[in-house]
C-alpha cells in the first residue's frame, strides 16, 4: 500500500477508530479480487472452543471477510457442526474446515461424548490431527488462535511459537481462572511471541497482564460482531402490565450468576412488584435453575430457551439484566443497547467500559446479591426514564462499536499478514510444515 491510499474508503465507516493502519488495510481488503493472485494471503484460523457461542462470532466473521476478499482461509475447530450457519457460509466461500476431535466413522454426538469422557486423550488427538493436517499444507502467512478464555488455546498456539507468525484472540479473562505456575511460564512465552493479542475489553487486557506478570505492548482492543441490525429501532414495548427483563446467556451460574438474580427476586419487595424476568439460553444447569426458581416459589420467572433471532427478544422486553460473575464484553449487552433497551449489569469484564451508570444503564458494583439488588432498586425508581435511558444507550454504543467488527478485524489481520510476509522476504511459498517441529 502506498501513501496515497490513506483516505477513508467509501465502504469504511467512521469506526476505523484504530487509526490510519486499519483504514489502509480495509481499503486494500475491499479492493481485493479473486483474480489478483499475487496479493492473495493464506490464513489459518484455529478455535479452541468445541461448541458454538458468542466467542466464535469474531473469528468466523473476519474469516468470511478475508475469504470474500479473495484470500485463502483454512479453519481448524474442535467440533464442527455442519448445520452451523457461520460454518456453512465459510464453506460457500471455499474455506477448508477441519474438525479436530471428531472420531471418524462415528456419529457426531457419539464422537463428542467419547471426546468429553476422555478429555486429556481428546486434546492429544486434536493436537495430533492439527499437526498432521498442517503438515500437508503450504506455509500460511498468519495463524489466528481464538480462545474462549485467555489460556485455553495455548496448547495450540505453542505449536507455532518462534516458528510461524500468529496472533491470539482473547474473549474472556477472569479472576475465577488463574493459570497454574507451570502453565503460566508457557503462557508468558506464547503471549510474548504473538504478533498481536486481541482483547475484547480493556479489563481483560489488564487482568491478563496481571496474571502473566508482564506488559503486552502488542495488545489491541477489538469488538465482537453483534446479531441485531445496526439501524436504530425506535419502538418501545407496552408496559401497561409491568416491566419485563431478559437475562440472556449460557445457563451456567458459576460464570453467569443466574443464582444471584433468583435470590434477589425471591426477596419480598420484588415478589410484589410488576416485574418479570425471562431467562434465555441453554446450558448444563437449566434444570437446576428451574428447580431453584420453583423451590423459591417465583411466579414472575420463566425460561425461554435458545432464540436464534435475538432482535425478537427486544420486541417485548424493556431491559437486559446480567448478574454475571465474569465476562469479556457480552454480545447481549451491546445488542440490548443497540436495540434501545436498558441494561442492568454487574461491573465485571468490560461492562463498565460501555455502560455509563445512571445515564445509559445501571451497574451493580460487584457480583453479589446486595449489589445486584441495589442496582435493580435504582433502576426501578427511575423506571419512568427507561425509554430515554435506552435511547441514550443506543446513541452511545454506536460510538464505541464499529458497524462491522468482523471487517475491521479482517483488515487488521491483513495488515499483520502483509508485514509478516515482508519480513519473511524470499521464503519459499511451498515450504512444508514437516520441516517445522513443535515447541
Amino acid at each position: 500500500m502506498t501513501a496515497e491510499n490513506t483516505a477513508r474508503p467509501a465502504g469504511a465507516s467512521k469506526q476505523c477508530w484504530r487509526g490510519t493502519l486499519y483504514c489502509r488495510a480495509l481499503e486494500h481488503l475491499s479492493n481485493m479480487t479473486r483474480t489478483d493472485r499475487a496479493q492473495q494471503f493464506r490464513f489459518v484460523f484455529i478455535s479452541s472452543n468445541e461448541g458454538w457461542g458468542g466467542s466464535e462470532e469474531l473469528w468466523s466473521a473476519s474469516a468470511a471477510a478475508l475469504a470474500a476478499g479473495g484470500h485463502a482461509v483454512t479453519v481448524f475447530k474442535g467440533d464442527v457442526d455442519e448445520a452451523q450457519p457461520r460454518l456453512r457460509r465459510l464453506r460457500e466461500l471455499s474455506c477448508g474446515i477441519h474438525g479436530l476431535t471428531r472420531i471418524p466413522f462415528l456419529p457426531r454426538r457419539a464422537s463428542s461424548l467419547i471426546s468429553f469422557l476422555s478429555h486429556p486423550m481428546s486434546r492429544g488427538l486434536m493436537l495430533a490431527r492439527l499437526w498432521r493436517r498442517l503438515g500437508l499444507s503450504r506455509r500460511p502467512d498468519l495463524i489466528i488462535v481464538s480462545q474462549g478464555g485467555n489460556h485455553d488455546g495455548l496448547a495450540l498456539a505453542g505449536l507455532f511459537r518462534m516458528k510461524l507468525p500468529y496472533v491470539l484472540i482473547i474473549q474472556k479473562a477472569s479472576d475465577l481462572y488463574w493459570p497454574t505456575d507451570s502453565h503460566g511460564k508457557r503462557m508468558r512465552a506464547v503471549y510474548g511471541a504473538a504478533r498481536a493479542c486481541f482483547f475484547v475489553s480493556e479489563h481483560n487486557r489488564r487482568l491478563t497482564e496481571e496474571q502473566l506478570g508482564m506488559t503486552l505492548p502488542q495488545a489491541t482492543i477489538v469488538r465482537n460482531p453483534f446479531l441485531v441490525p445496526w439501524d436504530r429501532r425506535n419502538d418501545w414495548p407496552d408496559d401497561g402490565d409491568g416491566l419485563r427483563l431478559a437475562c440472556i446467556g449460557r445457563l451456567y451460574p458459576m460464570e453467569k450468576g443466574q443464582d444471584l438474580l433468583l435470590r434477589v427476586l425471591a426477596r419480598d419487595k420484588w415478589r410484589t412488584r410488576p416485574l418479570s424476568v425471562t431467562f434465555y439460553g441453554i446450558g448444563p444447569q437449566r434444570a437446576g435453575l428451574e428447580a431453584m426458581a420453583q423451590h423459591a416459589g417465583l411466579t414472575s420467572v420463566s425460561f425461554g430457551g435458545f432464540v436464534s433471532n435475538v432482535s425478537s427478544i427486544w420486541n417485548d422486553h424493556h431491559g437486559l439484566i446480567l448478574p454475571s460473575r465474569c465476562e469479556g464484553l457480552p454480545l447481549v449487552l451491546v445488542e440490548a443497547m443497540m436495540s434501545g433497551r436498558v441494561p442492568i449489569v454487574t461491573n465485571v469484564g468490560g461492562n463498565s467500559e460501555v455502560v455509563d451508570d445512571g445515564t445509559t444503564g445501571f451497574l451493580a458494583s460487584a457480583p453479589t446479591e446486595d449489589s445486584l439488588d441495589e442496582a435493580m432498586e435504582r433502576a426501578w425508581k427511575r423506571r419512568a426514564d427507561w425509554r430515554a435511558i435506552g435511547t441514550a444507550g443506543a446513541t452511545s454504543i454506536r460510538t464505541l462499536v464499529p458497524s462491522d467488527p468482523g471487517e475491521v478485524m479482517a483488515a487488521s489481520l491483513l495488515s499483520i499478514a502483509e508485514s509478516a510476509r515482508g519480513e519473511a522476504g524470499v521464503v519459499e511459498r511451498s515450504h512444508d510444515f514437516t520441516q517445522i517441529r513443535p515447541v
